[in-house]
């Protein structure tokens, strides 16, 4: 039985994966620092803004001050918003997905982004109050693939009394990264993947099931994958 919903939000959403590649190479640029979409995709994406920063250095060969970091995060922070100003597209039938399923259950959302990116953009699409639980980067100190953004999550489902016990079978997470599929594992959740970010074949390397889009998938459909287990 589908008991909960949990999506992510990048590349699940909303297509903001290739304006966080952009807002990371206009802070990075006066360090040196860049690297092509294709490198992004495989080396960056699926982090929160703390640890994108400390992997680009790191692989740079750069020394990251915490205050450096700090500095970092509010710049790309405001050059996402200002990219974003641009108008963001939600992906083929996710909105209606949401709104469909947060009337028979808890839906929730977890992100490795801000919520200074996520809030506007929720807004836009008029979904914001259909999630019972938001977590996004400012709330763990580990980002994804630590399973802690999931693991909190689940915890304020059941501390709204949103579920009935501690277990978590019943609950989907909805996830487009090798980063977010961890974190949801390592969570206990079950995941399914939509080959937003990647290709179809990686995804389904990672041994999950996968679906090419979100359109015209009903509760139902989920339960089926729950149902396996999976």
């Amino acid at each position: 039985m589908l008991k909960a919903v949990i999506f992510d939000f990048d590349g699940v959403i909303v297509d903001t994966e290739p304006l966080h590649h952009r807002a990371f190479m206009d802070v990075l640029a006066p360090f040196g620092i860049s690297c092509s979409w294709p490198e992004y995709r495989e080396h960056y994406m699926g982090f929160d803004d703390r640890d994108g920063f400390r992997a680009f250095f790191e692989r740079a060969g750069k020394k990251l001050t915490d205050a450096d970091l700090h500095h970092l995060i509010a710049q790309k922070a405001a050059a996402f918003r200002q990219i974003a100003t641009q108008g963001v597209t939600p992906y083929p039938g996710v909105v209606e997905l949401i709104k469909s399923l947060a009337a028979t259950m808890p839906v929730a959302l977890c992100s490795g982004a801000l919520r200074s990116d996520i809030e506007p953009i929720l807004g836009s699409l008029a979904i914001a109050h259909h999630f019972a639980a938001v977590v996004t980067a400012d709330d763990v100190q580990h980002s994804k693939p630590d399973p802690e953004s999931y693991r909190l999550t689940v915890f304020r489902l059941k501390q709204k009394g949103l579920l009935e016990d501690f277990a978590t079978e019943g609950i989907l997470v909805i996830e487009d990264t090798p980063a977010g599929i961890e974190s949801a594992r390592g969570a206990g959740l079950s995941v399914l993947a939509v080959s937003n970010s990647y290709p179809q074949s990686f995804l389904e390397s990672l041994q999950v099931p996968v679906v090419s889009s979100l359109a015209n998938m009903t509760d139902r459909d989920l339960a089926s994958l729950v149902s396996q287990k999976l």
